[in-house]
């Protein structure tokens, strides 16, 4: 992990990471932990996760991993609880989790529908409602809900996946003054293309990539750890002044 920017801000602080187990996630997890944060994360798949923890404790860092469906918001308020009995108050939330399938128009069902905005943008609405009075009792607090810039540049292939992440703009917008009276920041960072091994394994070919780059102003591949130092930037006091805002990172595509 290529590392630069120390945030004393972070040090101590409680962070909840939904989706944390790998991919951005788990970037995102790594870089918090560095920093000397409390990390408790969530996440649907339990090897990688464990394995996360036991990499990260062998490095005497503090983090607490929760096996959770986001999807069921019973057993996700479960898990914000248990991370919060094993690390305290929480103060920040990087709400990361999501899921990118593949689907045309129509073969979509309404059950089909109804699961994709589930797992693509109900848990981050639920899992502020479950945060933010440890924040309004601690008279701060920082979420960063992850976005994408999928729907911004009109990509096919998966129309509710962005319409969920288009709407992630909204609640982070419909949110942020009625914080904003308890210092509570929210913010959401929009990623591009970020070559995690999910999309090395399913989407990247050389063709994807060659077109990537006549479309990108940068003339490199952005990986999970450009998105997690931005996210530790938004989540810091560094960017006190920093909220109701949609941040891009995609390289310059759009």
């Amino acid at each position: 992990m290529k590392y630069g920017a120390i945030y004393p801000s972070l040090k101590g602080r409680t962070v909840l990471v939904t989706g944390g187990g790998s991919g951005i996630g788990e970037s995102i997890v790594t870089h918090f932990a560095a920093q000397g944060s409390k990390v408790g994360f969530i996440d649907i798949k339990e090897k990688e996760s464990k394995a996360l923890v036991a990499r990260l404790k062998r490095k005497k860092q503090k983090v607490h991993f929760e096996h959770c469906d986001l999807a069921d918001i019973d057993a996700l308020r479960k898990a914000i609880k248990s991370v919060r009995k094993a690390l305290g108050p929480i103060t920040i939330l990087i709400n990361n989790a999501a899921h990118d399938e593949r689907h045309t128009l129509k073969e979509v069902t309404s059950e089909y529908f109804d699961d994709r905005i589930r797992v693509n943008l109900k848990h981050q609405f639920f899992t502020i409602q479950a945060v933010v009075d440890d924040m309004k009792k601690a008279g701060n607090g920082a979420i960063v809900n992850m976005g994408s810039t999928s729907w911004m540049v009109a990509f096919g292939g998966l129309p509710v996946y962005t319409a969920a992440k288009a709407g992630v703009i909204g609640l982070t917008r419909g949110l942020a003054h009625e914080l904003g009276q308890h210092n509570i920041r929210i913010n959401s960072v929009a990623p591009g293309w970020i070559m995690t091994k999910r999309q090395k394994e399913l989407w990247v070919t050389p063709e994807a990539l060659e077109q990537l780059m006549r479309d990108q102003c940068l003339q490199r591949t952005l990986g999970p750890d450009d998105i997690a130092r931005a996210v530790l930037f938004y989540a810091s006091d560094e960017a006190s002044a920093v909220t109701n805002q949609s941040i891009v990172f995609d390289g310059g595509w759009l």
